[in-house]
């Protein structure tokens, strides 16, 4: 075998050059500390969308229709609760904060916008500055404020939106409000359209503004920003994942030193992973916090296979060197596979649609190539420097021997699936064959879900969090997420389309194709007489004509079809449409005047997928180019995405891990259909992993959208180990010897690896963010199922595989008579 010499090579390195080996890999471990300090976070759902032409349209809009939007960063949430927020007390207690809260200059406040001043306005139409607001209320009858609010509802639009849905305009009362509070940037801050202004600037703004509010009967409430729990999430999984770990390798090794080294491997795995992550500069996003566990779970199989073949060498009475060279000899090549097969399943995320999840196949891949290079290679030389030693000197050895043997339970347990194969393996794999094919069926009705929740903490913390060290502690409670619940619950959700439009918006057809866009909408689009609810060019203009003589004179002049709708001379109007200085034109067309926004109204209760179709039929009106966008259209193309990628990745990681292990049996065994074994086992796997998502009601979201890619890349690792070690074991005995030892032998390693890996990634149950706690839970599964599988189901495979081989030279009897039927000759009788 041409790949013998490489393998001897590396071997004879090991072995004879083990201090050489250890040092080097030391060293690059020193260099891979290096890029631990420029490792950086990211959290929340926009680094998934960011790439969607929908939320780039967003992000144009932004940068075109608010020229001052690089003078304002962030804005704080004010949440009002009482019996009724537009009765006196309650809106004079809002105006009255609103107040306070302008004149705090550290806040840096460019305004405060409640309900409350809607009505206040309203009541007094001079009231320009907060303080004559408040006097406007303070001064006004129940009654006065009443009519003022059914006056408000009516015309003022917006105003209902920022009420609960309780909302009752005959009594004008409501049990709720929200406004907001924008913060002007500080030096340095506010540049790029938003985002590039920090959403925590300015310092301490909830804090500050949760210090001038009253804490009265009108329940005011601050939110600010998202809550980044990336840090405090790693702090937690990762001591526990390592306590648990050690439990089982104590179990596994039942040896100190052979734990150590164990431990040593894992601990220099993270530090070459993470300082890849920061020398190539990728974000530590929140589905990076799975990659740990996994490469955890990895290499202590790895270890417990490579410690585990060793002891089985060295009780035989072989040498060190010899045991070891024999050890490596077979691992290095059933490691190989397994990484090869690994990382092409994590690879095959890079199709993904989101940037995080392609962040998240390459560090994964990386890191399973690490993985195989220290515990496939550092680790063996660290093992033989060791048992050298204790030669040497009085080092105690407090275990040798492997993990299972055919006396004990673990072997008889672990042979249940070798006595299957030898009384019905045909019958055995026809049962699972349709059991598998009816939780197929079952498992194509699982879900797909995309929503900001999906990134967000539960609003309550678990209790035994808050025994963690003071500056890694969660809040007991997520203020940020109790509101935008509170608000999820009693508020209209978002009931907006934008059209974001490119082209010339002063050549004379310009408004006119705006008007005529918005004509006989959509059922989801709200409309009143055939026109489309929306906020545009064509409404200010319509607005600014009703109220003032002058300007409607100059649109009757340019409107050449009397529609009320300029159609020449634009930039005139344009002109005239930007005086007085606080105009809302630049919030509906570019400064260069080449694009323009047109804010659609829609049925909040319609469904996603039809309210974005409609978007789209709407946008194919416009002669320009139109991208629809806003909350809906973007999170329901996102949805579509991530079943589009779970599909992409899937089809990828089988195709890909097939044709590897087919060339890697064929260069390796010269039995290319020794590949084909290692599938069905998969197979079943990825089945029941789906189908067990729909039976407790999980469905496909931006982070576990990996989940089937890694349950392959995973899960082939099981498959491998037994293969691959049958296949060494069947040049020398026959089938079921082979089989036998095969199982038993590394179905004990096999299953330390399996409790530590269901354990050790079972751990991401403890993250902040519930999602990722399902992901590791899904992990964990894939593990148990292709353990399961493994031990039970390929023992099976592997006879039929050697019966159709005519490996052993005899064949199951309907196999038999099938190629007997093939070939024209009479079938044998047994």
């Amino acid at each position: 075998m041409e790949y013998q010499w490489l393998i001897d090579r590396v071997d004879s390195v090991i072995v004879n050059r083990s201090k050489t080996v250890i040092l080097a890999f030391l060293l690059v471990t020193v260099v891979m500390i290096g890029g631990l300090g420029s490792i950086t976070t990211e959290s929340g759902q926009e680094q998934f969308i960011e790439d969607l032409p929908s939320f780039q349209a967003v992000e144009d809009i932004n940068e075109d229709f608010s020229p001052t939007f690089s003078e304002v960063t962030t804005s704080t949430t004010l949440v009002q609760e009482s019996g009724n927020v537009l009765s006196k007390p309650a809106l004079t207690d809002m105006l009255a904060t609103r107040e306070r809260i302008i004149t705090t200059n550290a806040l840096r406040v460019d305004s405060v916008s409640t309900p409350a001043v809607t009505v206040a306005t309203t009541l007094n139409p001079d009231a320009t500055t907060a303080e004559q607001q408040l006097r406007a209320v303070e001064r006004a009858t129940p009654t006065q404020i009443d009519a003022a609010v059914r006056e408000a509802a009516a015309e003022e639009a917006g105003f209902t939106g920022s009420l609960s849905d309780d909302f009752n305009r005959q009594s004008a009362s409501a049990t709720s409000s929200r406004g907001s509070v924008t913060h002007l940037a500080g030096p340095g801050e506010g540049s790029g359209g938003g985002p590039g202004g920090g959403s925590s600037y300015p310092p301490n703004k909830v804090d500050r503004i949760k210090s001038i509010v009253t804490d009265d009967a009108s329940n005011i409430w601050v939110q600010g920003t998202a809550p980044n729990t990336t840090g405090t999430t790693t702090s937690v999984v990762l001591p526990a994942a390592l306590l648990l770990i050690i439990i089982f390798l104590a179990v596994a090794y039942r040896d100190p030193v052979d734990i150590g080294i164990g431990l040593l491997a894992i601990i220099m795995t993270l530090l070459w992973t993470f300082g890849f992550i920061g020398y190539v500069g990728i974000p530590f996003a929140v589905l990076l916090i799975a990659v740990p566990p996994i490469l955890i779970a990895i290499g202590i199989d790895f270890g417990i296979h490579s410690i585990n073949r060793y002891r089985e060498e060295r009780v035989t009475g072989l040498g060190i060197s010899e045991s070891m060279m024999r050890t490596t000899d077979q691992m290095s090549v059933a490691f190989a596979i397994v990484v090869g097969t690994s990382a092409i399943g994590f690879l095959s995320n890079v199709v993904s649609a989101f940037p995080p999840t392609q962040d998240f196949g390459l560090v994964a891949a990386i890191g399973i190539i690490f993985t195989f290079l220290i515990f496939g290679v550092f680790v063996p030389a660290l093992k033989v420097t060791v048992d050298r030693a204790r030669q040497r000197y009085p080092i105690p050895t407090f275990a040798d021997t492997p993990l299972g043997s055919e006396r004990s339970l673990l072997g008889r347990l672990l042979s249940v699936g070798v006595t299957v194969s030898k009384r019905a393996p045909l019958v055995f794999l026809l049962l699972i064959l349709v059991s598998t094919a009816g939780a197929g069926v079952y498992a194509t009705g699982v879900d797909t879900g995309f929503s900001p929740d999906d990134f967000q903490p539960a609003e309550e913390t678990p209790d035994y969090l808050q025994y963690l060290p003071e500056s890694i502690r969660p809040p007991e409670a997520f203020e940020y997420v109790r509101i935008n619940n509170y608000l999820d619950r009693n508020y209209q959700q978002d009931g907006q389309v934008l059209m974001y439009v490119e082209g010339s918006m002063t050549d004379d057809s310009a408004l006119e194709e705006l008007h005529r866009a918005a004509e006989s909408p959509p059922e989801t689009f709200r409309s009143e007489r055939r026109q489309a609810d929306t906020q545009s060019i064509v409404t200010l203009i319509e607005s600014r004509a009703e109220r003032d003589p002058e300007f409607r004179e100059l649109v009757n002049r340019n409107d050449r079809n009397d529609n009320g709708i300029p159609d020449d001379n634009l930039p005139q109007i344009y002109d005239a449409l930007e005086e007085p200085a606080d105009s809302d034109l630049s919030g509906f067309l570019g400064e260069d005047r080449r694009s323009a926004q047109v804010i659609f109204t829609v049925d909040g209760e319609a469904e996603d997928d039809v309210v974005t179709a409609d978007a789209y039929d709407v946008a194919d009106r416009f002669r320009s180019s139109a991208q629809p966008t806003g909350s809906v259209v973007i999170f329901d193309e996102a949805l579509s995405l991530v079943l589009e990628s779970v599909i992409q990745s899937l089809i990828l990681t089988l195709i890909g891990a097939s044709a590897f292990l087919l060339f890697a049996y064929w260069v390796i065994e010269g039995r290319p259909s020794l590949g084909l074994v290692n599938i069905v086992p998969i197979v079943v796997t990825v089945v029941a992993l789906v189908a067990s998502m729909r039976a407790v009601g999980l469905a496909f979201n931006a982070i576990n959208g990996t989940i089937l890619a890694i349950a392959v890349g995973i899960g082939i690792d099981y498959a491998v180990h037994v293969v691959h070690r049958f296949a060494d074991e069947y040049h020398e005995r026959r089938l079921y010897p082979a089989l036998q030892r095969t199982v038993v032998g590394t179905g004990g390693a096999l299953t330390g690896s399996m409790l530590t890996t269901v354990f050790g990634i079972g751990v991401l149950v403890l993250a902040l963010n519930p999602a990722l706690g399902a992901f590791g839970i899904l992990i964990s599964l894939s593990v148990l199922y292709a353990f399961l599988a493994s031990i039970l189901v390929l023992p099976s495979t592997i006879v039929v595989w050697a019966r159709l081989t005519d490996e052993e030279g005899v064949d199951l009897p309907v196999v038999g008579a099938v190629k007997t039927a093939l070939s024209g000759e009479s079938a044998p009788v047994e």
